[in-house]
């Protein structure tokens, strides 16, 4: 099992090749690849405000993330909310805290390429 950051996952079925090939690597050969629900807000947001164009309504995009072989959606309960509280990191963003956090619950990998990320997190592939 693995996650996936936001980028990540947006390289993963967008924009292939941005991947390294480590990171390219670890996802195909993962047998469960988790995403956190938060990335799919961080990923519709960045469309409303134009900072990320999909080529498919976020709606159609998280149905097609949702069929895909080996993916699963975690949801963000209250253990993930308290797991990002308590994380010993002055990072700021949302997101990525609670991302974070989902990874150390679920005590896996995480594909990110996200320096600050790398840096906290050691189980971080890249």
């Amino acid at each position: 099992m693995i996650m996936l950051d936001t980028a990540p996952l947006l390289y993963w079925t967008l924009a292939r090749e941005a991947l390294t090939r480590k990171a390219a690597h670890t996802i195909d050969e993962a047998e469960v690849i988790v995403i956190s629900s938060i990335s799919i807000w961080e990923i519709g947001l960045k469309a409303l405000r134009g900072k990320l164009e999909l080529p498919l309504p976020a709606r159609e995009y998280v149905d097609r993330l949702k069929e895909a072989d080996k993916v699963t959606i975690e949801p963000v309960t209250e253990a993930t909310w308290l797991a990002n509280l308590e994380l010993d990191w002055e990072h700021r963003d949302p997101a990525d805290r609670t991302i974070v956090a989902t990874a150390t619950l679920l005590q896996c990998p995480l594909v990110t390429s996200n320096g600050l990320i790398q840096a906290f997190y050691g189980a971080s592939i890249w």
